[in-house]
């Protein structure tokens, strides 16, 4: 019997409204069109794709923080119909970091009274277990308890990155969205962030759904990774299974993009370099999205949308000719 995913969601849709000038009717653009994605307990999802392509508004729908439409179901309840104290409750169980951190921190708030605010709102550890809990969860993320007296303005970004993981985690939650969580921090920094990711997964049981641009990072620290392009899943596999056998055309570009150490295989290597720009998401290629910038592109794919279909065990790709 398969186990039930953690999180999955069934055709969600966002769509946002807009001009592109003042007196013309609104433009609608779905900047999430038909997603589905499935978390499960103690994995880590990633989800990758170029800058606009709606990775972000994705993980924020997960939230409820954007408008949306579809099936969204935590452990099998459809949060979408929640009332809001029932949505209060489940934001318990699903955390986000966001890209900036120290940017997600009030200024006028120490990080003790930061971390302490996160328990207030969901009633936790009250009255003289709250001194102690702090304490905790800064050592947790390897922060020494002398920071619960410092303000955000004192931490570097690695530190103010920490102080946003610790804070995500003093609800307990079951899955952590995390938004870029390590794009604005240098190389360095950014492996004391992922090997803390993961060694707080080992611990917690936690579950990741890890958003970024950088395949590598992706590479080192999901167990299943999902591309996405202009609103659409185009390719969803585990870890391994598609760094080593992409299937569809723009994951082959993506993956030839990403260098490779050994100067030889560098130099022996075929790079794909897509053709023009990413389309208007406002006013998207008819059939297939990508077919504008694909390589292999046919005339079929002006009038056939591909939906994702399966191409090997696990591995699910949106192309007609994967």
């Amino acid at each position: 019997m398969t186990e039930r995913p953690l999180l999955q969601a069934e055709g969600l849709v966002v769509s946002f409204a807009g001009r592109a000038k003042l007196f013309s009717p609104p433009d609608v653009v779905r900047a999430v069109d038909g997603v589905d994605l499935k978390i499960s307990k103690g994995r880590t999802l990633g989800l990758v794709g170029e800058s606009g392509c709606g990775k972000s508004t994705t993980g924020y729908a997960l939230l409820r923080l954007n408008k949306a439409t579809g099936k969204i179901l935590l452990d099998g309840t459809d949060i979408m119909s929640l009332s809001p104290h029932h949505l209060r409750q489940m934001r318990r169980r699903v955390q986000i970091i966001f890209q900036d951190a120290a940017a997600s921190l009030d200024p006028r708030m120490t990080i003790g009274d930061l971390i302490s605010e996160a328990l207030d709102l969901h009633d936790l550890h009250a009255g003289e277990h709250r001194g102690p809990r702090v304490r905790e969860l800064l050592e947790l993320v390897g922060m020494p308890q002398r920071f619960a007296e410092r303000y955000p303005h004192e931490l570097s970004g690695g530190q103010a990155q920490r102080i946003a993981i610790c804070r995500a985690l003093a609800v307990e939650p079951e899955l952590i969205i995390c938004d870029e969580a390590v794009s604005a921090l240098d190389v360095s920094i950014q492996a004391q962030i992922l090997n803390l990711l993961q060694d707080l997964q080992e611990r917690l049981g936690l579950s990741f759904l890890f958003i970024s641009h950088d395949l590598s990072v992706v590479r080192h620290i999901s167990h299943d990774v999902a591309v996405m392009y202009l609103g659409k899943i185009v390719e969803q596999a585990p870890t391994n299974t598609l760094f080593n056998d992409p299937r569809h055309p723009y994951t082959k570009a993506l993956m030839s993009a990403v260098p490779v150490p050994d100067p030889d295989i560098e130099r022996a290597r075929e790079r794909i370099v897509l053709v023009g720009d990413l389309p208007n998401p406002a006013n998207p290629p008819t059939g297939c999205r990508f077919r504008t910038r694909c390589p292999v592109a046919e005339a079929q794919c002006a009038d056939i949308s591909p939906t994702l279909r399966e191409v090997g065990t696990g591995h699910s790709a949106a192309c007609l000719f994967a």
